[in-house]
Formats: C-alpha cells, structure tokens, sequence
C-alpha cells in the first residue's frame, strides 16, 4: 500500500512528517476550483479535497490524500487570491472580525472514500496600514486561502482560535491520524 499525497503544499508535507508520515509519492491534481453558483463554504470545501482525490491518478491498493483549505465570511469563500489588491480585499474584509476557516480531508482507496472536514473559528485583529502593507510586501499571503498563513507572519494578526490549528494550517492532524488508521494504514507501526 502506497501513500499518495494529492497535493503541492510544502506545509501539508510538514504537518504530515510530525505525525511520522513521509508519502510515497507526491501528485499534485489539477482542477477546476471555481465554487458553485450559490455554493456554500462548508460543502464547496469538501467538494473540492474529493474532486482532487478523485482527479490523482493512483494504483488499485494505493492510498491517495487530499485535502482542501478555504476561509469563509459568512457565505463567502475566500480562496486563495489571485494579486496582492485581492488579497488587501481580502484581509481588510477579515480585520477585526472572526471568520471560519474550513479544512476537508478526503482519503481514497479504489472506489472507497474516507471523508472529514474540520471548521475553526478564527479572529483577526483590526489591521493597522503599516501591518496590511507590510504584509502584503511579505509576500506571504500568495497561494494562502483568505490571503494569510498562521504559520507566519500573519500569526501576529490571530490573537484568538477555537478549533484545530492544524485545521487552520491547512492539514488537521487528529482527523487525519483517523482517516489514515480507518483505511488500514500502518500508522502507528514502530519506525526503530
């Protein structure tokens, strides 16, 4: 059994090596990621994490992993932005507010799935200019749903989470520690 890591994200990587997990092999599917008309945050999330497991190309036995990352709004997703003036938008939208931020994990073996999503409520202080543009100058918020990274330097800007921070990262490690010995992964077999 091979582990397929359906995904391009250097972070999901990190997050599964502190639980042990080193895949096979790395595959990162491309698919259209456009919501729906009227889709909502929470169902386009999963949506998207199987449309990817579905859409990497792997062996009968093989396990393939994906997952999704959005930052919702109320009903507005917020993907990953496509300029810094999107990402501005973007962050000026979640200034001072909270805001949810959506991690659905699909696992795929054959034609069985193993699915979970994982909502954390997230507050942002108010952003002052100097903290908007330096970050945006940062570079940072690219390839990021809602325009920012925990893990980074927006960490300054989260004085507040409920939920799993992992969740927020882009990988939630409980659930998919779960998902993993569900399939039947040797997760955790003794490495020495």
């Amino acid at each position: 059994m091979k582990l397929i890591l359906g995904s391009g994200s250097p972070r999901r990587r990190e997050l599964l090596a502190q639980i042990g997990v080193v895949p096979d092999a790395i595959s990162a599917p491309d698919i259209d990621e456009t919501p729906l008309k009227a889709e909502l945050p929470r169902p386009y999330c999963m949506r998207m994490a199987l449309e990817k497991a579905r859409a990497v190309p792997a062996g009968l036995d093989d396990l393939v992993l994906c997952a999704d990352t959005t930052v919702a709004l109320g009903r507005r997703i917020m993907g990953k932005p496509e300029s810094s003036g999107q990402a501005a938008e973007f962050l000026l939208a979640l200034s001072g507010r909270r805001h949810r931020v959506i991690t659905a994990v699909a696992l795929k073996r054959a034609d069985k799935v193993w699915q979970r999503d994982v909502v954390t409520t997230v507050q942002m202080k108010r952003l002052s200019d100097e903290e908007l543009n330096v970050y945006l100058a940062s570079n940072d918020w690219q390839g990021k749903a809602g325009g920012y990274g925990i893990q980074g330097l927006a960490g300054a800007f989260i004085p507040w989470i409920n939920g799993s921070f992992t969740g927020v990262v882009g990988l939630p490690l409980s659930e998919t520690a779960g998902l993993l010995q569900a399939a039947g992964y040797p997760l955790w077999k003794d490495r020495s």
